[in-house]
């Protein structure tokens, strides 16, 4: 008698959903559908002879070590490689402050594990990072949501959710995914206000934050927090945990992230991870620190973000030439992101197959809002095409969606 499996199962994992993204791209992996889908850097940036000579240096001076095991809080010189780029951000912590993890996907899930139980009610922002959520949903929490704009978080109305007895608040401040829009300085000195006045720890997402186009860098809300609490001489503390990864500025093969957070966080994540898979890659956090600290990476982020500037305004203005009365968008300031906001009569989520059948993909919004939001709403990635793709694609998306304005 062949085993009941669905009898089996935890209970948890009624709440356990496929990735929407990942799903897709089994449909739309065809070499004629142009993909504005997923969230892929430009292959053809790829660092790839320099990744070959980082591997021959690792494992011509230190093969047997590269190998092998290692801690499960990760590579010494890599962790304190990251701790001192932090650092000259103004953030003052070491390198015990600092867990290597799997991607920057993997600290999110040690969030849940370590923080969520059943029932929990967690803030965020509304749309968000889709891989949070489905980080996040097999533990049970209940999503409280605060309302964004072209200036990322509205932390006008804060206040009265944040007194919702919330665990915590997960934030992207930078480039928002899915939105692009990046969170300025006056909103999060409030935001951190209120969770310092309220006792809510933060959860700062940042993954594409070298890849600025234009402007300034905004201080991070992980330094503008330390400094709120008085933190000094690398005794980092108060109220963030923050994550970011090598995968948009060095190859997302490599699944190599981190989190930083204070002392007592970190050790509990380090239990976490023992229990996961132990530790990262060795060989590849070797790999990541040879990359990293050499002198050629601050030309190639550059290089990434000429092109990406290149492409996002080649969006923008197939956008202007092709879209119809009533569709507007964002216009990211850096990342890999835009969103678009189609007429109301549009259905995002139901117009994707007629968008297949035009040979162009997207992600609909719907997936992106933890409880109901607009369902007239899509995310376009815009690094992993080059421009006369990215035209003809937003071209092809044109035609779909003039037809449903007119079939409506």
């Amino acid at each position: 008698m062949s085993t009941p499996w669905e009898l089996r199962f935890a209970n948890r994992t009624q709440r356990m959903k496929s990735s929407f993204i990942r799903e897709l791209l089994k449909v739309t992996n065809q070499p004629d559908v142009i993909s504005f889908g997923g969230g892929f850097p430009a292959a053809e940036l790829f660092p790839i002879e320099q990744m070959k000579e980082a591997c021959n240096k690792v494992l011509t001076e230190n093969g047997q070590k590269a190998l092998q095991y290692t801690t499960t809080e990760g590579y010494d010189p890599l962790r304190q490689w990251i701790a001192d780029d932090m650092n000259t951000k103004g953030l003052g912590i070491t390198k015990d402050n600092i867990l290597i993890t799997n991607g920057s996907q993997q600290a999110l899930d040690f969030v849940g594990r370590i923080f969520i139980n059943n029932g929990d009610r967690i803030l965020t922002e509304s749309p968000t990072y889709l891989g949070a959520l489905q980080a996040w949903n097999a533990y049970g929490p209940v999503f409280v949501t605060a309302d964004t704009d072209e200036n990322g978080l509205v932390t006008d109305t804060l206040e009265d959710i944040i007194k919702q007895n919330i665990k915590f608040m997960y934030v992207l401040p930078n480039f928002h995914n899915p939105l692009g829009v990046t969170m300025t300085l006056e909103r999060r000195k409030r935001l951190i206000e209120l969770a310092s006045q309220y006792g809510v720890p933060l959860i700062e997402d940042d993954p594409y934050g070298k890849l600025l186009f234009e402007g300034e860098h905004i201080t991070p809300i992980a330094v503008l927090d330390a400094n709120y609490h008085n933190s000094q001489g690398g005794q980092f503390g108060g109220n963030v945990i923050f994550t970011s990864t090598f995968s948009k500025i060095l190859a997302p093969g490599l699944r190599i992230g981190w989190v930083i957070g204070p002392a007592e966080v970190i050790k509990r994540m380090v239990q976490a991870k023992q229990g996961a898979d132990l530790q990262c890659s060795t060989f590849d956090q070797y790999v990541a620190y040879e990359m990293a600290s050499s002198e050629w990476l601050p030309e190639h982020i550059e290089t990434i973000i000429r092109v990406y500037k290149e492409r996002r305004d080649a969006m923008i203005q197939a956008f202007e030439d092709y879209m119809p009365e009533g569709t507007t968008w964002t216009t990211p300031r850096g990342g890999l992101f835009l969103w678009l906001r189609l007429p109301e009569s549009c259905n995002s989520l139901d117009l994707f197959p007629k968008a297949v059948e035009e040979k162009v993909a997207y992600v609909p919004g719907t997936p992106f809002y933890p409880n109901d939001g607009p369902t007239n709403t899509m995310r376009l990635n815009f690094s992993a095409a080059d421009p006369e793709k990215i035209t003809e694609g937003v071209r092809r998306l044109s035609v779909m969606i003039k037809k449903a304005i007119t079939e409506k």
